[in-house]
């Protein structure tokens, strides 16, 4: 097993054993603080426990950022949305520390189908990556403001686990990080390849609004109704 990432963990559920898990990937640059405020802006009080887990990912150099070393799931080596960004070495180990951390939620007595893998811009990525991959059948991916990364290996590497999961994907129309139409093609890409995927499209740029929140907490509720 890759060595588990430190991670925040928020419960919710008054103490009680959490019965539900939300890994939540953060962005670029960013740490697993950045989406912790996120807990309390969703309204849980009719499902069941959930324990949010918000890892912080490794450091490494971005090339587009001049080999800065920052947190990143992978290096972005070029600016240029007409070829591949992504380094697919650091994808894959960025894939394999998740796959840890859902095993360490199974350990802890969490079942694969009551956890969702949720990410924005980059840590949506490694969600989309590792999800659609993961041999065990999960409870939904969301996916905001990001995009396939190795989309030409998808059909080869999906896993028959995963092909009817739910997949909640969202964009800002005015993102100038990873712009709308790159996303869109993301979501054309998924769609034709058979995925129950939601789009959601919102007037804001590279950030989550707030009706894109209350969209989150209803989707939740879906995936991870007692009963789903």
């Amino acid at each position: 097993m890759s060595q588990l990432l430190p991670a925040v963990e928020i419960e919710t559920g008054s103490g009680d054993q959490p019965e539900c898990a939300v890994i939540w990937l953060h962005g670029l640059g960013a740490d697993g603080h950045d989406f912790e405020p996120i807990v309390d802006e969703l309204d849980l009080d009719d499902l069941p426990p959930i324990r949010f887990v918000f890892p912080h990912a490794p450091t490494r150099p971005v090339t587009i950022n001049g080999g800065y070393v920052m947190r990143a799931w992978y290096d972005i080596v070029s600016p240029d949305f007409s070829q591949r960004r992504e380094d697919a070495q650091g994808v894959h180990e960025s894939a394999q520390q998740i796959e840890a951390l859902i095993a360490r939620e199974n350990a802890r007595g969490i079942p694969d189908q009551r956890i969702v893998l949720a990410g924005f811009s980059q840590g949506g990525a490694i969600a989309l990556h590792s999800g659609l991959r993961h041999k065990q059948r999960l409870a939904g991916i969301l996916a905001l403001s990001t995009y396939v990364p190795l989309a030409d290996t998808l059909a080869a590497e999906a896993h028959t686990a995963n092909r009817d999961v739910p997949i909640f994907m969202a964009h800002g129309h005015g993102d100038t990080v990873i712009p709308y139409d790159f996303a869109q093609r993301s979501c054309a890409l998924l769609q034709a390849q058979g995925y129950p995927l939601q789009w959601h499209p919102y007037f804001c740029e590279h950030t989550i609004a707030m009706e894109e929140i209350r969209d989150i907490d209803m989707w939740l509720h879906k995936v991870l109704a007692p009963n789903a």
